[in-house]
């Protein structure tokens, strides 16, 4: 019976320890000798039940440890390595359980045989063989694949992730775009390539790193995509890709801010008409500590006024009869209106006071610099220039690491608004939209209110009825909107800060994970889910996408369909190296 059980499960690894208690739920493992037992290994035993069938408990390793069996003190250890004092080494295993079948819920025998699980017993253990549809997110510590529940991220049982990790270390960008190359290459959910069933849109607000998606990775070798094609995937780049970028400031012509990629980048901008119809002044001041203050009552005001008396006019807008052409122009007019004891009432409203009017007129002001090149009058009959990712590609880069943070904050904001809003008005969930957002701390922080977190909230809380998956990412989910951290179906951590490893957020940890994760290396997550009790360690592997312009191999043919192309030498490569341009160091994985 012990030896068919052995070729069913695995190799006899040890035997259930009986100088420690045995629950149901934890017990130790006494490893026999030539064995050994790691952290994160999957085990399983059997007991034995009178008028039963036998009950299967399988657990996952969380603390190991070794002693000397037969010495007191400590000194001892130098009189046994000296072969002067007889002793014996023992190791032993603390196991996790994580699942009992069928469910009777008694503790193992000691001394019962406890095998490592692989194949079937493995796949029982990890509640893999209950999942009906699969996304390989990397690999265990025995180098077997891990499988995420496509129905905890596609919103049939629960929708959107939360990663944490130190910045620089924890690779959380990195994870959430192989996430998503799992999810768009697995076929899981619609098929591989396929555009009809999911998109994604990425926020960029670091470098120039995600603006490569589609190109092959230089550095990619074949131990590489042997472990893709163990994932069942096939290393490549993302197949289908768009990027836009804000235009240069001062340019007049729309020229997309960029310096390392040369060919399929779009210019996105808002026209001053759209500015004012689609009520969009609120997200200028998109911080939290705004709403706060008294002149958001102002802010409320003119934006009802604005679109109620802006008329378009050849780019620019006519307010009051007067042509504004731009940003700056249209700011002048309006703090010039609050001004005058005769307008300030139609445009503010009676019962507010002279010093809220000049605190909005304030910060209206400070805005000029920052939204100039966002907010044009100029540019109006250009070619198209607005996000939106239902006429883009299957995935839209959207490039704000030039802009200063009122700008990414306006941009963020009025995107993820006008996506939510196009998505609620489609009345459908397909294709399913996946937003990645990293610095989710900075847009939805725990304390106040601001229009982009009230729309992340509207996300984190309606966005799974509506095909709307956010993947957000933050050096510190204790900083981050209690709401949108608890509506993650899926919570990752890679490498933690130890101060914020001690927080109440991150108690879905174990002690002995949550001790190492602040010994993590980069391509390390812990990753949980519901229907697994334990959080499971895995390894990603490299990308086999551009993570950066020196390791972009040859553009794909379909960057060249992109609306607005770059005025540069169209001969330049793709990757500058060197003096001025980028460096070509180490991956940060």
């Amino acid at each position: 019976m012990e030896e068919e059980s052995a070729t069913a499960s695995g190799p006899v690894v040890g035997r259930v320890l009986g100088t420690a208690d045995a629950t149901p739920l934890t017990f130790w493992v006494a490893v026999e000798d030539g064995a050994y037992l790691q952290l994160d290994d999957v085990v399983v035993t059997e007991r034995d039940l009178p008028e039963h069938d036998p009950v299967t408990i399988a657990g996952v390793v969380t603390a190991v440890r070794a002693r000397h069996e037969g010495v007191v003190f400590d000194s001892d250890v130098f009189l046994v390595a000296d072969g002067t004092l007889p002793a014996t080494i023992q190791e032993a295993a603390e196991i996790t359980t994580t699942r009992v079948d069928p469910e009777v819920y008694v503790p193992p025998t000691p001394g019962a045989l406890v095998h490592r699980a692989q194949g079937d017993a493995r796949a029982g253990a990890l509640y893999f063989d209950r999942m009906e549809r699969t996304i390989p997110m990397g690999f265990g510590r025995d180098g077997a694949p891990m499988f995420l529940n496509a129905d905890f991220l596609d919103g049939s049982r629960g929708a959107h992730v939360s990663i944490s990790g130190i910045s620089g270390v924890a690779t959380k960008t990195s994870f959430a775009t192989f996430l998503l190359y799992s999810v768009f290459r697995s076929g899981v959910l619609g098929g591989a390539g396929e555009t009809a069933n999911t998109r994604a849109l990425i926020f960029n607000v670091k470098g120039e790193d995600l603006l490569f998606l589609d190109h092959p990775n230089a550095r990619l070798d074949r131990a590489t995509e042997d472990a893709y094609a163990r994932l069942g995937l096939v290393a490549g780049p993302f197949p289908d890709v768009r990027v836009y970028a804000p235009p240069r400031a001062g340019d007049s012509s729309g020229t997309p801010d960029v310096s390392s990629r040369l060919s399929g980048v779009d210019a996105f901008y808002w026209t001053l008409a759209e500015f004012c119809s689609d009520r969009l002044l609120p997200y200028v001041f998109a911080d939290a500590d705004d709403e706060r203050q008294q002149y958001t009552m102002v802010v409320h005001s003119v934006t009802a006024h604005l679109a109620k008396i802006a008329q378009p006019a050849e780019g620019g807008v006519a307010v009051d009869g007067v042509r504004l052409n731009s940003y700056s122009d249209l700011v002048d007019h309006l703090v010039e209106q609050l001004n005058d004891d005769a307008t300030r009432g139609a445009w503010a409203g009676s019962a507010v006071g002279l010093g809220t009017v000049n605190a909005f007129a304030r910060r209206l002001i400070g805005s000029k610099k920052d939204l100039s090149r966002l907010i044009r009058g100029d540019l109006a009959t250009r070619k198209p220039h607005q996000i939106n990712t239902s006429e883009s590609a299957q995935v839209t880069v959207v490039d704000l690491h030039n802009l200063p943070d009122r700008a990414q904050r306006f941009v963020v904001g009025v995107t993820l608004r006008t996506e939510f809003e196009r998505k609620e008005k489609a009345g459908t969930a397909k294709p399913l939209l996946f937003v990645v957002l990293d610095e989710l701390n900075k847009y939805a922080p725990r304390e106040g209110s601001s229009p982009i977190k009230e729309v992340l909230l509207d996300i984190a809380e309606r966005g799974r009825s509506l095909g709307v998956v956010l993947i957000g990412a933050q050096q510190t989910a204790s900083e981050v909107e209690r709401r949108i951290v608890a509506n993650s179906a899926i919570r990752v951590v890679g490498r933690l800060d130890p101060a914020e490893a001690s927080r109440p957020e991150y108690g879905f940890l174990p002690p002995a994970q949550r001790q190492r994760a602040l010994l993590a290396k980069p391509g390390t997550m812990f990753v949980s889910q519901p229907e697994i009790p334990v959080p499971l360690c895995i390894e990603f592997p490299f990308p086999s996408w551009a993570t950066r312009p020196a390791e972009a191999g040859p553009p794909p043919s379909s960057t060249l369909r992109s609306i607005a192309q770059h005025a540069t030498d169209p001969f330049a490569v793709v990757a500058r190296v060197g003096a001025g341009g980028v460096s070509d160091d180490d991956i940060p994985f």
